[in-house]
């Protein structure tokens, strides 16, 4: 695991010179995807979901990066599609992934996700728990998904989110077919076994991808990380334990290496 690989670039204003090499070496590959989570990685986290938006500067390399030859970017991210088109504002090329994996979307005519009616069930039943939780516990609240529903505590006080999440977590796990997943500040439940790493994995066989970039901020995202392949790279955001080969302190920093990888897949000699 790395812990503090380019953990300095962002002090420096600069990017870690072994994080430099491994952007050039990914720049040549014949067919590059970038995919990227969005809460913590292209957008600051804040207290409403809903409030969330790319920084400008990232949001500006992505569409640099969308617009050259071979180079196809996507978004992998636990919202649902839904939420996701309206916090990232996508451009119709960009490969969404939503919901963990549960939901696709590669273009015009991608299937709808459907459920079976026990899992219809389960999901009716998960979401009366929540329900109930959120009443009870001031400062959380329920996110809706086609697949699942979510418990935030970002918002509540430390001794109530624990509370709540405790609460929720006990009466969820009794729901047969139902999946729960830790995130932060968030406690998430699916009817369907579904994670990044096999979104990450969909896309690079869709657009045949000869090398894959990703990076992500949360514990859901070491599903895609830990789906990469050696001639991928990864970066993790933030603090926290990862299988990623480097790391940077924030979006922010982030966005920076983002520039970096889109002046140098402009620059390489393919382009």
């Amino acid at each position: 695991m790395n812990e503090n690989r380019a953990a300095t670039s962002e002090n420096r204003g600069e990017l870690d010179p072994a994080l430099r090499r491994a952007l050039e070496e990914i720049s040549s590959t014949p067919r590059l995807l970038v995919a990227l989570d969005f809460d913590g990685t292209l957008a600051p986290i804040v207290a409403r979901a809903e409030d969330a938006r790319a920084l400008p500067a990232a949001a500006a390399a992505v569409k640099e990066l969308l617009a050259l030859p071979e180079t196809t970017t996507a978004f992998i991210s636990g919202r649902a599609l839904e939420s996701l088109r309206l916090v990232a504002s996508p451009d119709d090329r960009t490969l969404l992934i939503g919901s963990h994996g549960a939901e696709v979307f590669t273009g015009p005519g991608s299937p709808a996700l459907t459920l079976d009616e026990a899992q219809s069930l389960a999901l009716r039943q998960a979401t009366a728990v929540v329900e109930k939780v959120v009443a009870a516990h001031p400062g959380t609240r329920l996110e809706a998904k086609p697949a699942g529903v979510v418990l935030h505590t970002r918002t509540a006080e430390d001794a109530v989110a624990e509370a709540a999440t405790e609460e929720a977590r006990r009466e969820l796990s009794a729901i047969e077919g139902l999946h729960l997943t830790d995130g932060k500040r968030v406690l998430e439940t699916s009817v369907l076994s579904s994670d990044k790493g096999q979104g990450l994995e969909l896309l690079r066989a869709f657009t045949e991808a000869t090398a894959v970039f990703f990076a992500g901020d949360d514990v859901t995202d070491e599903d895609a990380i830990k789906a990469l392949q050696p001639q991928d790279l990864g970066v993790k955001i933030g603090p926290g334990i990862s299988g990623a080969a480097f790391r940077v302190d924030s979006p922010e920093a982030f966005a920076r290496v983002l520039e970096t990888l889109a002046e140098l897949r402009r620059m390489s000699p393919q382009n």
